[in-house]
């Protein structure tokens, strides 16, 4: 089953992170340094093109010989393996890159790998129609995850207070199911449980979906302050594979879908919905996205809502968590 666990990181596990630099100026190197490249992610569709890359050698057209993809269930179990420097990279949520710069982790966000579009909504029956009447509902939803994100923003939105709702704090999963089973009215989830809600024939529809703002809902790749100052050219040569990927898959969307579907261990046929409700950024939109309207807009929306979540303490700039100068040299 298609797991999409981006809870808050355990951040207590980073400390071995700590006490680097990072020398900005530092050039980058067309060819990568020497050495195994290991990439921490979770079964989401949203990492799947590492694994197009993986599968059609394009990490080895870029000039990394060595690249492991290794799949964690569990957030805590990916950050105790970031930590402890078992990992090189990791792919995490835009929010969950926000709580760990907020805690004083060196790390920084490099690419900009997917969002959400309709993979990531709010669910209620057809009767309500506006954020406005959820007011006084039962809402199920995940805490500390991009669902709670994604609630806070669209009652922020409508200019709701988080109080005027009853939470019923539940794994995304479950979320689903205790909608279609009529335990709660309204749920947040996503996919595949959002398609097996609306399958169930029990007139339920999509309120609210992260779509509303491109960006809100999504994932990006960190990389450790002390990989950047060491590193760089591996890190500018996993930019260029992911566009590499990218470019694959737009021209042999099934044959991409059907390694990514295997890779998070389900079908291509249970997962077409879900990736219709995911769109992937190429190296040029992240590019633009990180030099504009995702620094300028969306960042302090997700951060907002996050802070409004409980799931960054503290506040972050820009700055201090995007690192755009890999996605401007990737040509």
């Amino acid at each position: 089953m298609m797991l999409k666990k981006r809870l808050l990181l355990s951040l207590a596990l980073g400390a071995a992170l700590l006490g680097t630099t990072f020398a900005r100026a530092q050039p980058i190197p067309a060819t990568p340094e020497p050495g195994t490249v290991k990439i921490a992610l979770e079964p989401w569709l949203g990492y799947g093109q590492w694994y197009v890359a993986q599968k059609e050698g394009f990490f080895a057209k870029e000039g990394l010989k060595d690249v492991k993809i290794i799949s964690f269930q569990e957030d805590k179990d990916l950050n105790a393996a970031m930590a402890g420097g078992q990992v090189s990279v990791a792919c995490v949520s835009t929010n969950t890159a926000m709580a760990m710069v907020a805690a004083g982790l060196p790390v920084k966000a490099v690419l900009l790998m997917d969002f959400s579009n309709t993979a990531d909504a709010i669910l209620a029956p057809d009767s309500i129609t506006s954020i406005a009447q959820l007011k006084g509902k039962k809402i199920a939803y995940e805490e500390g995850s991009t669902s709670d994100v994604l609630l806070h923003y669209a009652l922020a939105k409508a200019g709701i207070p988080f109080s005027d709702i009853t939470k019923v704090p539940m794994p995304a999963a479950d979320a689903g199911s205790a909608l279609i089973a009529g335990r709660v009215p309204v749920a947040v989830t996503y996919e595949p449980y959002i398609s097996a809600a609306l399958a169930s024939g029990k007139g339920y529809h999509r309120l609210f979906t992260a779509g509303v703002n491109p960006g809100l809902i999504s994932d990006v790749l960190i990389v450790p302050d002390s990989m950047i100052k060491k590193d760089p050219g591996q890190v500018e040569a996993l930019i260029r594979s992911w566009q590499d990927a990218i470019t694959y898959y737009n021209t042999h969307v099934k044959e991409g879908r059907t390694i990514i579907a295997q890779a998070v261990g389900s079908d291509l046929a249970s997962l077409n919905t879900a990736f219709d409700g995911v769109t992937y950024y190429t190296v040029p939109a992240a590019r633009a996205a990180f030099n504009g309207s995702f620094k300028d807009k969306t960042f302090g929306d997700v951060l907002k809502a996050a802070q409004a979540a409980g799931i960054v303490n503290g506040t972050v700039t820009p700055a201090q968590v995007l690192d755009a100068r890999f996605l401007d040299a990737a040509k």
